[in-house]
């Protein structure tokens, strides 16, 4: 059976540093991205959007679990970071041999009682991993959702991380790779995307690609409400990293992140961001 795609908007920013992010799933679609992956030859239906409530987990949770019921691969578009938690719980309470790879320019690693800015953004894989809010760590079918060697962290900025990060980073003994460390010399990013998702399919069925548009050199593309100036990814080499990441056979649904359309007035970088969702996900008809 071919695959089929299945396309849920999350506006929502309601765990994360201000307002914007709730527009992008018009945003995208306003840019054609439905059309475009049509015409790219990739079969997509379009279920809407979520309305915007206060558990938007647990409602992406329900959602999510009812497209994986049909058959159809998610294309989850919010939103902030916190939508991933129900992708992962709809998932896991399903098809427990799924992995994360986490494609984002931040570890998210805070709690609650190390955060200063308490922004639920930032907890991501704390909670995932079974610390930080009860409400959300305890959010799908067993706490944690995932243990450490389900999750693959890629492209993260190592100057956002701080002392607790650190400590929580050594602790669980993580897969992570800096973006210092994609863009150092004699590196090529795409084999390191490659041998990445790789190393997680080697004892992982299938795992969901987490994509916050963050990730990216803000110089180069500031869509995103949380700036890395100088410290992300090159543009190029993170659509790259995106497409290798979503030709992967064992990726079996896809979270972008973080796209704040205020920041991007005359819709070029949602244009080009549409265009670099349709590349990736075309590749899987090819």
């Amino acid at each position: 059976m071919a695959e089929e795609f299945a396309l849920l908007g999350v506006p929502s920013c309601a765990g994360t540093h201000g307002p914007g992010q709730e527009k992008a799933p018009a945003a995208l679609r306003s840019a054609g991205l439905v059309e475009r992956l049509r015409a790219a030859g990739v079969a997509v239906t379009d279920r809407g959007d979520l309305p915007l409530v206060v558990e938007v987990v647990r409602a992406v949770a329900r959602a999510v679990g009812a497209v994986l019921d049909e058959g159809a691969v998610p294309l989850v578009v919010g939103g902030d970071c916190t939508i991933t938690l129900g992708v992962v719980a709809a998932y896991v309470a399903r098809r427990p041999g799924t992995g994360l790879l986490y494609f984002d320019g931040d570890l998210d690693l805070s709690v609650p009682d190390t955060s200063r800015s308490g922004i639920l953004d930032t907890m991501v894989l704390s909670h995932l991993l079974g610390e930080g809010a009860p409400e959300l760590r305890e959010a799908g079918p067993r706490t944690p959702l995932l243990g450490p060697e389900g999750i693959v962290a890629f492209g993260y900025d190592p100057v956002e991380l701080g002392a607790a990060g650190r400590e929580r980073l050594g602790r669980y003994r993580l897969r992570a790779l800096p973006c210092t460390e994609l863009t150092a010399p004699g590196v090529d990013p795409v084999v390191e995307a490659r041998a990445a998702w790789r190393a997680l399919a080697a004892d992982h069925e299938r795992f969901v690609l987490h994509f916050d548009v963050d990730v990216i050199d803000s110089v180069d593309f500031p869509l995103a409400n949380f700036p890395h100036f100088n410290e992300g990814l090159p543009v190029g080499v993170a659509f790259d990293c995106l497409a290798e990441f979503c030709a992967a056979p064992p990726m079996a649904g896809l979270v972008v992140t973080e796209v704040n359309p205020d920041r991007d007035p005359d819709g070029a970088m949602v244009n080009a961001l549409v265009g670099a969702l349709v590349g990736a996900l075309g590749r899987r008809v090819d």
